[in-house]
């Protein structure tokens, strides 16, 4: 049975509690990481034991890191990334010893997932984050954050904090040289190099899909459906070397199967974002609630393959609506994500069922 778990962006960043999470039936355990380490920063054991000894106390378990955040230097190959592989090796050794065995980590070039819009209202009046590409072409990317900081009810966005944005000029001139064959050589080199260690102290590592999964702002991505994950799973054959299967991210793109998908990476599936979208018309998409008729995706066909294939991991919902009044940073409020996991929790509790009653 997969364990059902929530995202959680710690005391001082989130305005969801580890107590209102602990209410949530079927929800023992969260995804966390140490909100404001830049990426290639070293985390300390003493960090790592502080933010496992507040999530215990609440009664609840770390079920994984998202994220480790890969840094620049690393992504584009600079000489620099030996040193930041070296301090990610580190951190690695010093979440095993705190027990904490999955990362989940991106290779998504500057920017973490991209949307045109945070707060589109629905015809039921809630509001979620959506993506237009019409509008999104028509972004100055220097002037991005300014344009959608007044949507965030006061939050930004993972990948998009100030201190980022502030070098956006310097990143878009580190991405300049780098295509996808680059990128995708940079990816092979750091997991190489990690994954020794990785094998050592019993470290998963589930790369994510990119969101959309095709370029944006002229930027290279790596993770855009079957073909790059069978490529990366197989340049890096490591059963600690996995993937994050986000179902969003995939959907972004009608022409990836994702059931198929999911069967594919039997054995390499290490962590789950599963969550539901609505296709407008091609580029142009929304958040939608988990229910399947609610979005575009089957949803009940997508915990079916994981099923199938055996997948015991930790599964997170994802990317809520804004309903009930509820502020918070967007796609991550507790009220839409919490009916998410219910949703889920059913799909699994059926398919169990009619397992156990040969149906």
């Amino acid at each position: 049975m997969m364990k059902m778990s929530l995202r959680w962006y710690g005391k001082e960043y989130d305005s969801v509690t580890l107590e209102q999470i602990r209410q949530i039936p079927g929800v023992e355990g969260v995804i966390t990481t140490l909100y404001g380490k830049q990426a290639g920063q070293l985390w300390q054991k003493d960090e790592i034991r502080a933010l496992k000894q507040d999530v215990q106390q609440s009664g609840l378990s770390i079920y994984g890191i998202e994220s480790v955040n890969v840094s620049d230097e690393i992504k584009v190959g600079a000489p620099q990334r030996d040193q930041d592989i070296e301090r990610y090796i580190e951190t690695l050794k010093n979440l095993s010893a705190e027990g904490i065995d999955l990362v989940c980590y991106n290779f998504m070039s500057v920017f973490d997932w991209t949307r045109s819009e945070l707060a589109k209202r629905r015809p039921d009046n809630s509001t979620v984050l959506a993506y237009d590409q019409d509008k999104v072409d028509k972004i100055n990317p220097e002037d991005m954050f300014a344009n959608l900081e007044s949507d965030t009810n006061g939050y930004v966005m993972p990948g998009w904090e100030p201190e980022r944005l502030t070098r956006i000029r310097d990143l878009f001139e580190m991405y300049r040289e780098v295509d996808h064959a680059s990128l995708f050589d940079n990816l092979v080199y750091f997991l190489k190099a990690i994954m020794p260690t990785c094998e050592r102290y019993g470290v998963k590592m589930a790369l994510h899909i990119d969101d959309p999964v095709w370029s944006v702002f002229g930027l290279p991505r790596i993770v855009k459906g079957q073909q790059d994950l069978q490529a990366i799973m197989q340049a890096v054959p490591s059963p600690y070397n996995g993937v994050t299967l986000c179902t969003g991210s995939l959907s972004s793109s009608p022409d990836n199967d994702i059931p198929q998908i999911i069967r594919s990476l039997e054995g390499r599936i290490h962590f789950a974002h599963v969550r539901n979208t609505e296709h407008v018309k091609p580029g142009v998409f929304q958040e939608s609630a988990h229910l399947s008729s609610d979005g575009s995706l089957d949803m009940y066909e997508i915990i079916k393959a994981f099923d199938d294939i055996g997948f015991e991991g930790p599964v997170r919902p994802d990317h809520g609506r804004a309903i009930w009044g509820e502020v918070a940073m967007p796609g991550y409020g507790l009220y839409d994500r919490a009916l998410g996991s219910q949703y889920l929790l059913g799909l699994m509790e059926a398919i169990e069922k009619q397992k156990s009653r040969g149906q």
